[in-house]
């Protein structure tokens, strides 16, 4: 038997933001419909929280796919020459149980975190929102400049990051490579003011965004946060915001942002006005005036995973992608 290895550079070849945000609008869907399996993540954290190892299995009817994704993240990473995220995604056929490939977690996990947010953009985000506020400076901050442009007519980006340098580097990248304004702020306040949509992507375990800076009809993305004990959003800006999730069990259990003001009253368990998928079937409706500030909580979820994972192994396949590897067989060997 052999399996397909596919690198983090092949990924980023194989999964365009925009391809990818059509893949994941469909996972999101078939999960709400009750044709994908999504258990809750397991993860295994280190002596002194230095780091963690996570667990995240997964099944989609229509693929016929299973899969795991394996994924340490160490925040501490930043800056180095090492992911904050590293890990595989493993891809299974589910007719017979075969390990079809195995693909670098570190891409897929960047590109499918901000093609969801891309997705719940086009939702939940007002028609004409143009200017956008990121909040952070790292992997994800990058992809979701991209995944924003995909899903918004967005001509001026305004960013902050607790690293000055960081903050200019990020300036510079996105400027060479997307034909869009881009403004380097000293503090998160100036970067929120006025913003029509504004992506949280720290590894931040305080609120960095606060409910009084948010203008009226503004969409978040809050992305950085995944445990129930770190936040990016203060009481007051998840309070009055209508807020939408990938994945109400998940959110419940593993979202800070949620479980803090909701473990201090400040909101009750009706908060969560439903999932992305949901919006996607038509079984709820997103925004619902131009007003109002819509917020999606992202988590990141294994069928999102597998997902792209699958379509990347499809595209390697007929491109001639990856690198085949001898691996397992069908022969018993005694010992």
């Amino acid at each position: 038997m052999k399996i397909l290895i596919i690198n983090q550079a092949e990924v980023h070849q194989l999964l365009p933001i925009g391809e990818c945000m059509e893949t994941m609008a469909e996972a999101l869907a078939a999960l709400s419909d009750g044709k994908a399996l999504n258990p809750l993540r397991q993860v295994l954290h280190l002596p002194e929280k230095q780091g963690l190892l996570g667990i995240m299995p997964g099944y989609l009817e229509s693929l016929n796919a299973m899969g795991l994704k394996v994924v340490s993240v160490f925040h501490n990473n930043k800056g180095s020459e090492h992911d904050s995220h590293q890990g595989a995604v493993l891809v299974f056929e589910a007719e017979h149980g075969t390990l079809l490939a195995m693909v670098d977690a570190s891409a897929i996990t960047a590109i499918r975190t901000a093609a969801v947010s891309g997705v719940a953009t086009r939702l939940l985000a007002r028609e004409d929102a143009v200017e956008l506020a990121i909040l952070g400076s790292g992997v994800q901050a990058h992809a979701h400049v991209n995944a924003m442009m995909a899903a918004r007519h967005i001509n001026r980006v305004r960013v902050w990051s607790p690293n000055p340098d960081h903050v200019k580097a990020f300036a510079r990248n996105i400027s060479d490579k997307q034909d869009v304004s881009v403004a380097q702020t000293s503090n998160a306040q100036d970067a929120v003011k006025g913003a029509d949509i504004v992506c949280t992507t720290t590894s931040a375990r305080e609120p960095i965004l606060m409910g009084k800076w948010l203008a009226s009809g503004v969409h978040i993305n809050a992305v950085g946060s995944s445990i129930p004990l770190t936040r990016e959003l203060d009481n007051e800006a998840m309070a009055k915001s209508r807020l939408f999730v990938d994945r109400r069990e998940s959110t419940v259990n593993e979202a800070g942002d949620y479980l803090i003001p909701r473990n201090e009253g400040i909101i009750g368990d009706h908060h969560i006005q439903g999932e992305i998928g949901e919006i996607l079937s038509g079984q709820i409706i997103g925004r619902q005036s131009e007003d109002e500030i819509t917020l999606f909580k992202s988590l990141g979820l294994a069928v999102e995973d597998i997902a792209s994972a699958y379509l990347v192994y499809q595209k390697a396949v007929g491109r001639g992608f990856g690198t085949w590897v001898e691996f397992g067989g069908n022969r018993q060997v005694s010992l």
